[in-house]
């Protein structure tokens, strides 16, 4: 587990069915279900972000939903944009690399040079965190120490979820029920990777808050890491 003084505090937000879903299918933009959420919780999820120094998501969210990770419905300043690419190949054309709010993307080293440079003539920071990929704690470090990120959240996909809970990298999990059942065996939910073994690889929460905001429950958690 990673020195919690040389990174940010992490939130994970999310929005999921009752079901445990965060699409209606696979390669669906989670967009589709944002729209039911009510007025009060997207001011929450907002005023979240304001709250915020960065916000993470994967490329792939990027490529899916082409989100601006901005605050919009209250005042309030947009954070730092983090997204981990490892190759650097997300869409030049995407909205997180528009002038709304700053943004970081974060390759690894064998990141090609000519899509490092296009990305910053549309004015991103790149990191390079990795040698073959982007090593999350790594990028959580340079976070903290060269961009003064204390407090992180991530809206992320999956995979990028997966990721941050195995490196032990998330400190709580805040979210938004939606009232739906969707199906699907490989409709991606809120933690994709790899399937454990035992209960003992079970990552243990600790329920400290539900309530209405709107007409979503919302519930938080503390994440409990055990063991080695």
């Amino acid at each position: 587990m990673t020195d919690q003084t040389s990174r940010p505090h992490v939130l994970m937000m999310s929005e999921i069915t009752a079901d445990g879903k965060l699409t209606l299918r696979k390669g669906a933009s989670s967009k589709i279900l944002m729209k039911y959420m009510s007025h009060e919780t997207e001011l929450l999820l907002h005023t979240t972000r304001a709250e915020y120094d960065a916000i993470m998501v994967g490329a792939n969210t990027i490529r899916i939903d082409n989100s601006f990770l901005t605050v919009r419905y209250v005042k309030g300043k947009s954070p730092l944009r983090v997204i981990p690419c490892s190759m650097g190949d997300i869409p030049l054309d995407a909205n997180v690399l528009g002038p709304d709010a700053p943004t970081a993307i974060a390759v690894c080293e064998g990141a090609p040079e000519e899509r490092i440079d296009a990305l910053r003539k549309k004015g991103a920071s790149v990191i390079i965190a990795g040698k073959t990929h982007v090593e999350l704690p790594l990028l959580m470090k340079i976070l903290k120490e060269q961009f003064g990120v204390s407090k992180l959240m991530i809206e992320g996909g999956p995979t990028l979820n997966w990721h941050m809970l195995h490196d032990r990298l998330v400190d709580e999990i805040r979210l938004i029920h939606l009232p739906f059942i969707v199906g699907g065996s490989d409709t991606p939910s809120l933690v994709g990777g790899m399937h454990i073994n035992s209960e003992n690889e079970m990552i243990r929460l600790n329920l400290k808050k539900f309530y209405l905001c709107g007409t979503n429950l919302v519930s938080e958690f503390d994440v409990l890491y055990t063991g080695a």
